[in-house]
């Protein structure tokens, strides 16, 4: 008997990706998993049932009639308390999690003794740049916020001669030089703006400029461990606020993309540095969801503050769902690949560093450090 996956059609409000596309599952039926999907479950992203059928896969009426039969779910929004009391005990879980803000959904995991695996806690290291989708999923992010960038701007981006004169191209200042920062970067270039961007950590600089952008430099260095950024100190933060209101009171349109795993987005953009940008300027959020890098950002909502329009996106790759589902798809079939399927039966090699730092919770205890310390005396 084959070890069973499971692929059950995401509830999330918005969420069109799905978590397994046709090509990984003949691939991993290939490598002797038998691969369970619910019917419908990659129609938001435009794969159809019959691909999963020719690809190996067996279609299930349901998502009860699936999870009771999966050895392990393969899901990309975090499984809702509902799903949870479904699953057998013992069953195992891959997906985003969120779980340093969802306590009632860690303690429901440990009652039910499910292994849980979560995306956004696989360790930044070399060997796991396979299994990232935080990576994978922000390259899309940082694409489409320069694209939601020019489309809410009442500028070109590129510079334009016209029989009614030059346009000048616009001002695209990028906050955040990450995975997204860097794509929304080369898109904007692409499209023709003057970019800028700004990054605490020193080291990011060479990747601005080989993009083509302008490096804001200040003279500290915020690098943390995993290559995040760290939070800033007080007096660092007012060095950066120096300078950073000069050049957001002469961008075009302003990307944030700053966030700290497991806690609140910084504050990047004060309503007071709004008040100085000039009318018609934007501001792209795409820290919205934990918080946002601006004072005035509402997730999911189009704020429009004297004249200055800040929108904070949210489930930003999920607008692109062909690609996002494939992406991810790819991260889940090699992050599989850490797992041992012989005999039928799903082991874990807790010595692989990728697979223990990614486990949330397993045999009814919360596994991660960093999450158990902040959930204490919130979960049981």
């Amino acid at each position: 008997m084959s070890v069973r996956l499971g692929v059950p059609a995401e509830t999330a409000t918005g969420e069109r990706r799905v978590a397994l596309v046709p090509d990984v599952v003949a691939r991993l039926v290939k490598n002797g998993y038998e691969v369970l999907v619910e019917k419908g479950a990659g129609k938001a992203a435009h794969f159809v049932d019959f691909a999963y059928e020719e690809a190996g896969a067996r279609l299930i009426d349901s998502a009860a009639e699936l999870i009771a039969q999966a050895d392990l779910l393969l899901k990309v929004a975090p499984p809702n308390l509902e799903e949870i009391a479904a699953m057998p005990e013992g069953t195992a879980v891959i997906g985003y999690m969120n779980a340093y803000n969802s306590p009632d959904r860690v303690n429901a995991l440990c009652q039910r003794k499910i292994t849980a695996f979560s995306m956004e806690l696989v360790p930044r290291i070399s060997r796991a740049q396979s299994i990232d989708s935080l990576s994978s999923q922000a390259t899309i992010a940082g694409y489409r916020a320069a694209l939601i960038g020019a489309q809410l701007s009442g500028r070109f981006y590129p510079m334009l001669t016209t029989a009614a004169g030059t346009i000048r191209p616009a001002k695209v200042l990028i906050m955040g030089a990450g995975v997204a920062g860097l794509q929304a970067i080369a898109t904007a270039r692409r499209l023709g703006a003057v970019v800028e961007a700004y990054d605490v950590r020193r080291a990011a600089g060479e990747q601005v400029q080989s993009l083509g952008a302008k490096f804001l430099a200040l003279e500290l260095n915020a690098e943390a461990e995993g290559g995040y950024a760290r939070e800033l100190t007080a007096e660092e933060k007012v060095k950066e606020q120096e300078m950073l209101n000069k050049h957001v009171s002469q961008a075009d349109v302003v990307i944030t993309t700053a966030q700290i795993p497991g806690r609140a987005a910084p504050k990047l953009i004060s309503k007071e540095m709004v008040s100085i940008m000039k009318p018609g300027a934007v501001i792209v959020d795409l820290a919205a969801e934990s918080g946002g890098n601006c004072e005035l950002t509402k997730a999911g909502e189009t704020v429009d503050h004297d004249g200055v329009i800040i929108y904070g996106p949210i489930n930003v790759a999920s607008s692109l769902p062909v690609h996002a589902s494939e992406m991810y798809a790819k991260n889940l079939l090699n992050f599989i690949a850490l797992f041992s399927n012989e005999g039928g039966k799903l082991e874990f090699n807790w010595d692989d560093e990728v697979v223990a730092g990614s486990a949330l919770t397993h045999n009814g205890e919360i596994k991660h450090e960093s999450v158990r310390q902040a959930l204490t005396g919130a979960t049981t």
